[in-house]
This record gives C-alpha cells, structure tokens and sequence, in this order.
C-alpha cells in the first residue's frame, strides 16, 4: 500500500505547502535571473528569467487549482473539485508553450544578429544560485507527490526539474561565448532551451488531457482492483467496469453478479464488504455497484465482458 495521507484535509495541507514553496521560491529567482539578464544581455539567461517568470505564475495556478480541488463536493459538483488540477495544468502549459515560441524568435534574431553576452561571472554565479535554490525546492516536491500523488504539483515539479537543466546550459552558453570565443553559443543554447520548454508542455499536457477526458486506470492499477474484488466467494462476475481519476480522488462502478436466490439484505452486506477491502486498498476510492442475478447480463458490447473471466 502506498504512504499517501489517510484525511482529505492532509493532502490539501501538503498540496498547499508545496504551492506555496513554489511561489517563494520563483519570486526569488525571477529577482535575481532579473538582475543577471541585465547584467549579461544573455538570450540564455534572458529565456532561464522568461521560464521562471512563468513559473511563478503557474505556481499561482498550481495554488489556485490544488485550493480548488481540495473543496468538498457540492450540489453543484456531486463528484467533488478534482478537475480544478487539471485545468491548472492545461494552464500552466499553455504558457509554456508561448514562452517556448517566443523564447525561440528572440534566439533566431539574436543568432543572425551575431550579439554578445557582456559579463559571464555574473550570469554564472547566478545560475548556480538558482540550482540550489531548485533543488531544495525539488526535493520538497518530491515528498509531497509521493503522499498525494498531485497532478498540478507533478506539472509544477516537472517545469523546475527542467529550470536545472536550463540553468545548466545557461552555464555553459555564457562559458562558451565569454571564455572558448564561440560567438554564437548564447543563441543555440536558447533555441535548445525553447525546443525543451515545448517538449515540456507536449509531456506536461498528456497526464491532463488523460484526466479531462476521464480515461480509463492504467492497466496495471485496474487489474490490482479486480484482483482484489475477485477475492470475495460469493462474488459470481463482474461486468460494466469503469474507472476514472479526478484530480486526488479515483472513482469506480461496475455490475456485480450474486446468487439470484439472496435476499436484499444478503446482496447489501455482500456490496458492503467488497467495499471495505476495495477502500483498505485504495484510500479516498468513490464506488457504485450495482448488484445483478447471476446470468443476467442486461448490457452489450465491452460493458458485457465479465472482467473475472479474462
């Protein structure tokens, strides 16, 4: 079983906490990649500044969408908030696709301009700054995913993890052009930065979409279930699974087949005792069953496939 929090209100506290590092975090960096963009004239370090200008804002939206998520269901939404986090994901890579567009004009003018970076020490020292500052940053992050399993947090840990690799070559781009003469490194280097931010957002937009569309569990996720549902003798077949995820919160439906001789009451304690190792299974998991004579199959096509049969 995984560590995940037991309470509603513990992943909201960690999803919150981790927002909020976040949002510090990039404040400070957006002030001193300011300064070092300034200082230089890099189009690296300027498209290291424009990432992190956008990872403070979508460290907002990662806020906003995890404050949102976290809300109880209401009349309104009966199946809760969860989606909010990947709203705020589609957000967040929205902008860093634009960013990536921009980033790439400004490196193929500056390319066939031929410019120069003024003072490497600077930018340097400064990149090395935001690499520590990120990974404490990423480390925190880390923890929090691991207990909460948090769409817009893995979105926001994703841009970070790539604020590495940029200050990386921010590094080397200023190196190269200050130090071995290559006149045209700062500008490549910020091509390759724009052609990563966009691959980012692809990456990024896909675990999204997945929940927008409220595709089906993994694979492995959904054979677990039914493994454990299967356990249960008097459980006869199992038809018309479905399953989604909504942010934090999974949720499950399916047919079960019983003996068409039990009582009512028989069928109710037979639901609620597969309920109760599904749960011990799958902390938070939402489920809808629907009880059927064995033998009756009133549905066509996959939701007639006996899921204990395969």
């Amino acid at each position: 079983m995984s560590m995940s929090p037991t309470t509603p209100g513990q992943i909201a506290a960690l999803n919150r906490s981790a927002a909020i590092a976040s949002i510090t975090m990039a404040t400070l960096l957006v002030l001193v990649k300011g300064w070092g963009a300034w200082s230089t004239g890099s189009t690296a370090m300027l498209g290291s500044l424009a990432d992190t200008g956008l990872d403070l804002i979508s460290s907002i939206a990662t806020l906003a969408g995890v404050w949102v998520a976290a809300q109880p269901a209401d009349f309104e939404h009966r199946f809760g908030h969860g989606k909010a986090e990947a709203l705020s994901a589609m957000f967040q890579v929205v902008l860093i696709a634009i960013s990536a567009l921009l980033l790439a004009g400004h490196s193929v003018a500056e390319l066939l301009a031929g410019a120069r970076t003024a003072d490497a020490g600077d930018g340097i020292a400064v990149s090395v700054a935001a690499i520590l500052g990120t990974l404490v940053l990423l480390s925190w992050q880390r923890h929090v995913i691991a207990r909460t399993g948090s769409l817009a947090i893995s979105t926001d840990h994703m841009h970070y993890q790539a604020d590495l690799l940029l200050n990386v070559g921010v590094i080397a781009a200023l190196a190269l052009d200050q130090y071995a003469g290559f006149k045209g490194a700062d500008p490549v280097v910020g091509l390759g930065i724009a052609g990563w931010l966009g691959w980012g957002a692809w990456s990024a937009s896909q675990a999204a979409i997945t929940q927008l569309m409220d595709r089906e569990w993994p694979e492995e996720k959904k054979a677990r279930f039914i493994e454990m549902v299967s356990r249960h003798p008097e459980l006869r077949g199992l038809h018309d699974l479905r399953t989604r995820t909504s942010g934090n919160s999974d949720f499950v439906q399916f047919h079960m087949a019983i003996d068409g001789r039990m009582t009512v009451s028989e069928a109710h304690r037979v639901m609620d005792e597969i309920e109760a190792k599904l749960m011990a299974e799958f902390p938070g998991l939402e489920i809808l069953i629907h009880p059927d004579p064995e033998g009756h199959v009133g549905d066509s096509g996959i939701a007639a496939r006996d899921e204990l049969a395969i």
